[in-house]
């Protein structure tokens, strides 16, 4: 397993839409593998395999705290299937939006279908934290940020921000 780069905003690739995994193989599972080894390390409790330049359906989450054993979760070709009325609120941040925080209102509760690194279908109704991150790491998957649901004049002032650093590091490599 191996580290892989972020993506980092203002990166046009952040915008794709990843596209379904259709194989369930030893290199799907090293990329799982590498996404799990990318987000702890940055560290974060979730991560799009979109966010580390590759555009498919596929995502990792690990909510355990520090002082818990690690509890890695792999969600491939996730969809939500059911949400809630009631909402919620949470402080999100991003990895590949490094150092911004903004409070989201995203439904409280989901369903969500997705497929396990051997192909079988699962399904998990969440709430809380894992609510939260699901959606968050599922909009990835669409080319949809959490900056994409706060006010315009925020979401402007962030992007200028990152665009003006961006012009310090040079362009992802995007895997194919």
């Amino acid at each position: 397993m191996s580290i892989k780069p972020l993506i980092i905003l203002p990166d046009p690739v952040l915008r794709l839409v990843s596209k379904p995994v259709e194989r369930f193989d030893a290199p799907l599972r090293k990329l799982s593998g590498d996404m799990l080894e990318t987000m702890y390390d940055a560290p974060g409790i979730g991560l799009a395999a979109i966010q580390v330049g590759e555009p498919l359906r596929m995502l990792v989450i690990d909510l355990a705290k520090e002082d818990e054993p690690k509890a890695p979760q792999v969600f491939i070709n996730p969809q939500i299937v059911e949400r809630s009325d009631e909402r919620s609120v949470y402080e999100e941040g991003c990895l590949s939006i490094p150092d911004y925080y903004a409070e989201v209102e995203r439904p409280a509760t989901v369903r969500v279908k997705y497929l396990d690194l051997d192909g079988k279908p699962r399904e998990v109704t969440a709430e809380g934290l894992l609510a939260t991150c699901l959606q968050h790491e599922i909009d990835h998957l669409d080319g949809v940020l959490f900056i994409d649901h706060i006010s315009r004049l925020k979401r402007d002032m962030v992007v200028r921000k990152f665009r003006k650093l961006a012009k310090d590091r040079p362009p992802s490599r995007m895997a194919v």
